[in-house]
């Protein structure tokens, strides 16, 4: 695995643990994990050198979702970090 696979497949899988919300369902966060997932890679092809940055991010968003009782936040915290790559 190259480091880029490992840091895509490390905050996917901390932003996707315990963020099944009623209003944000299990379809929706799929759909957001997946897209996220492309939308990094691409990223991350373009700018290597940026992987410390979208780490960073990543972990931020993390920090602000541990504990979060609003699907809205969640679903909107997705959206933000994917459209910070785009």
């Amino acid at each position: 695995m190259t480091m880029k696979t490992l840091l895509i497949a490390a905050v996917v899988g901390t932003l996707s643990a315990g963020s099944a919300f009623a209003a944000c369902t299990q379809e929706d966060m799929t759909r957001k994990v997946t897209e996220l997932q492309t939308v990094m890679a691409a990223y991350l092809q373009k700018n290597p050198s940026k992987a410390a940055d979208v780490s960073a991010r990543a972990q931020g968003v993390t920090s602000k979702l541990q504990g979060a009782t609003d699907p809205d936040a969640v679903c909107k915290a997705y959206d933000e970090l994917i459209a910070s790559m785009k």
